[in-house]
């Protein structure tokens, strides 16, 4: 069964996901350790984990399974999903895959770096509408590719 987990806290791209799940008819997981709202749609639930530094990235890491689907900014936890066999897609639209996580997980580790230096790195870029479209387009093409099963290991 194909499932999307959402990394609860702070995605901006929620109310998306709900839709589009349901258009396909698909189980949405939000996990978070803070309260979150979500709608009451049969297929929607919301999972509290404990608090503590990574508990929802544990919790979705150990529960998601082959096709399922994250949606996360998280690199580390893109990373993990993608091990276990999952399709991840970041609220800005990019899905990562086995050929690009680990230039992701090396850029991270170079912006780590240099912010522990003392450099300035800025953040990530403020999300924007495109962000918003580029994201309903690439969750609609990895769950129809999931659908016909098409890998994602490209």
């Amino acid at each position: 069964m194909l499932d999307i987990y959402v990394d609860g806290d702070g995605c901006p791209v929620k109310n998306e996901v709900y839709k589009v799940a349901e258009r396909h008819g698909l189980r949405v997981l939000v996990v978070s350790h803070v309260a979150l709202r979500v709608p009451s749609l049969s297929r929607v639930e919301w999972v509290r984990v404990k608090q503590g530094f990574g508990a929802a990235d544990d919790w979705i890491a150990e529960h998601v399974q082959e096709n399922d689907i994250t949606v996360t900014a998280d690199i580390p936890l893109a990373d993990r999903c993608l091990k276990r066999g999952a399709r991840v897609v970041a609220p800005h639209g990019h899905v990562f895959t086995e050929a690009s996580i680990g230039d992701a997980m090396a850029s991270r580790e170079l912006m780590e770096h240099l912010r522990q230096m003392g450099e300035v790195t800025g953040g990530p870029a403020p999300f924007v509408p495109a962000d918003r479209s580029r994201f309903l387009s690439s969750l609609d093409e990895v769950i129809v590719a999931v659908k016909l099963g098409k890998t994602g290991r490209r």
